[in-house]
């Protein structure tokens, strides 16, 4: 005999979908401070479809998307779906997890039992951009799933394509398995997934927000293939944090005031205060350094803020690339530095399956480290998304025990 609804840690027999879970959900009437966007609730658990898995989720990853979804802005992603035809009044978010695929849809190789991590990139295989040779992850059909898409980690249960999952390294615990996905291989894909702009031994790289989650990776990264990271951070904590993970140096940000948007150009005395800014910034670059070089390879992720210095401070023929826009969308360029320097201005978005596949032989091989931060319970998924929120959170990735116990 099997239950409609279990409890966390149980579940049905191997093979078998039960009808109902608990997930932590938003929903529009809660908007608003993150650590009150959620709650625990009971939600049918949704169809296997072919070439999908459900997935008994043991712990799921924390990331930046959801404390949006929280907030409902700049995107009510609820009200996005319903307007594409979606029924659900709510949102499961969670684009992170390790688990263990339970139940198997037609056309699945997997089987019940396996262990395994997920990139929440999804995409329709059958889209004609794909089928016309596209890499996948630039489809016009690609959505994160647990942001974009509805029925993401944070919940007992979740359904995936297939193709999303990758072997659990297996010398990590749930919790470490289940952090580092979204934001290792976004980096890994910044760094290396944009021809000739790849990081090279002896190449100076500058880490916006080195501490965090992406940045974290990022140093490591840098540093396995034989480049120089150098970190920018808001506290000499975070900084020595940094440190240990193998960055040159650290630069605090706190120390400048030139951040936002440029002025305008024919305001000359403003100019001039913008450029002593990004001057004495790159000063700080070259002394962290050790020597008058600059960045052949920007990490960008927070935007309108700093996406004049990354510009700036990029090397002839250098690269910034950017995944994010966590001070605003609106980056302004002194198109004088991108063309006369010869710069590339690089989006990048999620990783594909390959990379993720990489970055995760890296992480079991114990080359790069998940950088597990802290550990939460399901309840507290919004308080961990408010310490993101209020620039609160520990250095590194978090996670959130769901079925597991530790």
């Amino acid at each position: 005999m099997t239950k409609d609804l279990y409890e966390l840690g149980d579940a049905p027999p191997l093979g078998t979908a039960p009808k109902q879970m608990y997930a932590s959900l938003i929903r529009q009437e809660r908007y608003g401070r993150p650590v009150d966007a959620f709650r625990t609730e009971v939600v049918d658990v949704p169809p296997v479809g072919p070439g999908q898995v459900l997935v008994k989720v043991m712990a799921a990853g924390v990331n930046y998307n959801n404390v949006w979804a929280a907030l409902g802005e700049p995107l009510d992603v609820i009200a996005a779906r319903q307007k594409q035809g979606a029924t659900e009044d709510f949102h499961i978010g969670g684009s992170d997890l390790s688990g263990i695929v339970w139940a198997v849809g037609d056309g699945v190789r997997l089987k019940p039992g396996a262990e395994v991590v997920v990139l929440a990139c999804r995409w329709d295989e059958s889209a004609q951009d794909i089928r016309l040779g596209a890499d996948p992850v630039t489809s016009s059909t690609q959505r994160v799933w647990g942001y974009e898409e509805n029925y993401g980690s944070f919940a007992q249960f979740a359904v995936v394509d297939e193709y999303m999952c990758h072997p659990k390294p297996q010398r990590l615990s749930w919790a470490a398995a289940s952090c580092y996905m979204a934001t290792a291989a976004t980096a890994y894909r910044q760094l290396f997934g944009w021809e000739p702009h790849t990081v090279r031994p002896g190449d100076p790289v500058l880490i916006w927000g080195g501490a965090g989650g992406l940045g974290s990776i990022a140093i490591q990264l840098v540093r396995h293939v034989g480049g120089i990271p150098v970190a920018v951070v808001s506290s000499e904590e975070r900084g020595e944090f940094c440190m240990r993970l193998g960055a040159k140096g650290w630069i605090d940000r706190r120390e400048f005031d030139h951040w936002g948007r440029l002025p305008d150009t024919t305001d000359e005395e403003a100019m001039k205060q913008w450029l002593d800014g990004a001057r004495a910034f790159g000063r700080r670059f070259w002394e962290v350094l050790g020597e008058r070089r600059a960045p052949r390879i920007v990490l960008e992720h927070s935007g309108a803020d700093t996406i004049p210095t990354s510009i700036y401070m990029a090397d002839n023929a250098g690269m910034v690339v950017i995944c994010g826009g966590t001070t605003g969308y609106n980056g302004d360029v002194d198109l004088r530095f991108l063309w006369m320097r010869q710069k590339r201005l690089q989006g990048s978005h999620v990783a594909s399956a390959r990379e993720a596949r990489e970055i995760t032989r890296l992480i079991d091989q114990g080359a790069i480290d998940p950088c597990l931060s802290r550990t939460f319970g399901f309840e507290e998924i919004g308080l961990a998304h408010q310490l993101i929120h209020d620039n609160q959170h520990p250095s590194g990735n978090m996670a959130v025990l769901v079925n597991a116990t530790e």
